[in-house]
Order: structure tokens, then C-alpha cells, then sequence
């Protein structure tokens, strides 16, 4: 049985650096490399790189998927525009992992196919369709943390060890904005994580209208006038010697938590539910879809 691994790497807020380029290419002589992508595919053999180091020393994003079932995405963020604190609720063993390092928050997104599932042949990916996350995450968006949450009571729901006690304590974290608006990112998540989509509907009654991404420009233009003169300098060069991220979505996290008093906004939901309220709700979606759709056939 043909055996197909994908391994993707972006580095997004600067190039790699010749030496740290090098240090890259020793990993792979197959591989497509750049100063800002590595990308590539083994029939056979393994990759010989640690990812995780990899994610801490030098890149921004990271794509990986095989045809045995497995998945991962994982994203470096500074921890000034998202930290721990804000991910940790969502964070569920084999779904999403946070740790932080040197001043950046690397989130784990991952996924497994359970043993006996069918090989896929057909489905890829490509980072592209992920990357705006971290634009997404930055801002405050927190609804690819919660449908992580959801992957994982997603697979939860399919074990058959699983005391229904953990089931009835077990509460869903904070429920974000949004929930049945999902970005094209956002939505692409989901998929690659093998949410149950009923799961996801049902989880969506709890939340509100999708946030807005609209931006005052007059508001946003005052509050850049009254930063001092040498940070406005200090971020005009790290922009363009490219020595530091893009300053764009950090400002915009900034401006947005001075608009909110730095505070970040509350959930949507006046309760939090149980797995099992949510799996129950879940069953009465399928349960409807279903009945829907044989009416239609008549």
C-alpha cells in the first residue's frame, strides 16, 4: 500500500535568513525551499526535521497530511497579539495544543484517524487555504479555537471508553461570535478537522451574529497620531529592513483592545452547555436533516 505524507512550512512575518536557509536545506535535498516556503512530499521515508523546532526557530505556519487519516496545522503568533490565557480553554489533548516560546504562541491543531479508517488517496491541501488564521486569531476571532474544541468531542463522541459522567461535566469554553458565519479559512478548518457538521450547527444556536471586520478609519487614524513619535519610527524601520512582523495586525489587535478598554468581548452565550447537551442537540440536527431529506425524496 502506496504510503503519501505532505509536509508544508511558510514563514510569514520575515524571509529566512541565508544561514538559517542552510540550515533548512540539510533537512531535505528534494525539497522546494525559499527564503519564506519549504515544501515536500515523501512516498517513501520520513522527514527528517522536528516541526515543533522548527515552528519555534524560524516559520510562521505549518501544513502537514497523510493519506493513512493524520492531520496537523500549526501557527506562531507574538504572544502580544494572542496570548496563552485566551487559548488555553479551547486547548484539548489530540485537538489543540499551546505552548509559548521566545516571545511567539505556537498553537497545534491536529487530527487522527482512528485505527481501521479507510486510506484517502484523493483529498490535499496547501497552506494557502490557512494562513489567514493568524490575521483572524490576531484580531480576536476565536472561532478556529472553539471548532478546534469541537473536533475533539467530535472524535470523543465516536470512542466507546468514555464514562458518560465525563460527558455530563465536561463544559464547552467560551462560545465565540460567528458560529454559523464561518470565514472560507475558517470554514476549511473545519473541514480539515472532520467536524460533524450537525455537531457544529447545533454548537451555533449558542452564539451571535459574525464579528465585524469592518475598521474605523477615522478612529483607527487618531489613535496612530497619538502613539509617540519614536514607536511610530521604530515601526516604520523594523517594517522596512523586515527585521520584525508586519506591524499591521499588531497595531490593529492594539487599537481594537484600547477600543474595548482592553478588555476582550464576552461570550455570546448565556450558558455554557455539557458534551452532552451539545451531542444531544447535535442527534435532534441529524435526526431533522434526515427527515428532511426522505421527505424530499418522496
Amino acid at each position: 500500500m502506496s504510503e503519501y505524507q505532505y509536509y508544508e512550512f511558510q514563514a510569514i512575518d520575515r524571509p529566512l535568513t541565508k544561514d538559517e536557509l542552510k540550515q533548512v536545506r540539510a533537512l531535505s535535498s528534494r525539497a522546494q525551499i525559499s527564503a519564506t516556503h519549504f515544501v515536500n512530499e515523501y512516498h517513501y521515508g520520513d522527514f527528517r526535521g522536528d516541526e515543533h523546532k522548527l515552528m519555534e526557530q524560524l516559520y510562521d505556519a505549518h501544513l502537514y497530511f497523510a493519506n493513512w487519516g493524520s492531520r496537523r496545522l500549526m501557527l506562531r503568533l507574538p504572544t502580544t497579539l494572542l496570548p496563552a490565557r485566551s487559548v488555553e480553554p479551547y486547548c484539548m489533548e489530540d485537538a489543540l495544543t499551546c505552548w509559548t516560546r521566545n516571545g511567539h504562541l505556537l498553537l497545534d491543531f491536529a487530527y487522527s484517524a482512528e485505527d481501521g479508517g479507510e486510506w484517502d488517496f484523493e483529498t490535499s491541501f496547501t497552506l494557502a487555504s490557512f494562513t489567514t488564521l493568524r490575521t483572524e486569531l490576531a484580531a480576536g476571532d476565536l472561532r478556529p479555537l472553539y471548532l478546534a474544541w469541537l473536533s475533539a468531542l467530535t472524535r470523543w463522541e465516536l470512542e466507546e471508553d468514555v464514562d458518560e459522567e465525563e460527558y455530563t461535566s465536561t463544559v464547552e469554553p467560551p462560545v465565540p461570535a460567528g458560529l454559523a458565519q464561518l470565514t472560507g479559512p475558517q470554514q476549511a478548518l473545519a473541514d480539515f478537522l472532520h467536524i460533524d457538521p450537525h455537531l457544529l450547527t447545533a454548537a451555533a444556536r449558542a452564539g451571535g451574529a459574525a464579528p465585524s471586520q469592518a475598521i474605523d478609519k477615522d478612529a483607527l487614524a487618531t489613535w496612530i497620531r497619538a502613539l509617540p513619535q519614536h514607536e511610530k519610527d521604530a515601526l516604520l524601520l523594523d517594517a522596512a529592513l523586515g527585521t520584525a512582523p508586519q506591524p499591521g495586525p499588531a497595531l490593529l489587535a492594539r487599537h481594537r483592545a484600547a477600543s474595548h478598554d482592553g478588555t476582550a468581548e464576552p461570550s455570546t452565550a448565556t450558558r455554557r452547555r455539557s458534551a452532552a447537551e451539545l451531542l444531544d442537540a447535535a442527534y435532534e440536527v441529524r435526526s431533522e436533516h434526515t427527515r428532511q431529506r426522505e421527505q424530499a425524496r418522496a
